[in-house]
């Protein structure tokens, strides 16, 4: 299954959910999965970034519609990357 980095940025309004809710945060992993992705990894960022997660997804469409719904909420900005792995991209290179 395709491998995705989602770069998150919470707004003002995220900061405060996630000061006064802590937990909304593994509810939001919860409305990933459900929207058709799943959370491999999840860390907090210090920088440009609040959060960096790799997930995995059956395609660009559903990472998409993950970014509008979670977008739509006005709590957070999300940018996301398909992934390549390596080997994949070597198999490319050499055949």
């Amino acid at each position: 299954m395709p491998t995705y980095l989602m770069l998150t940025t919470l707004t003002d309004q995220g900061l405060r959910t996630l000061q006064s809710h802590p937990d909304r945060l593994r509810e939001v992993n919860r409305d990933v999965e459900e929207l058709g992705a799943k959370v491999l990894h999840q860390w907090i960022s210090l920088g440009h970034f609040d959060f960096v997660n790799v997930i995995e997804a059956p395609d660009s469409e559903t990472v998409a519609r993950i970014s509008v719904a979670l977008g739509a909420r006005g709590s957070a900005k999300l940018q996301s990357y398909e992934l390549i792995p390596i080997d994949r991209l070597l198999e490319s290179l050499s055949a």
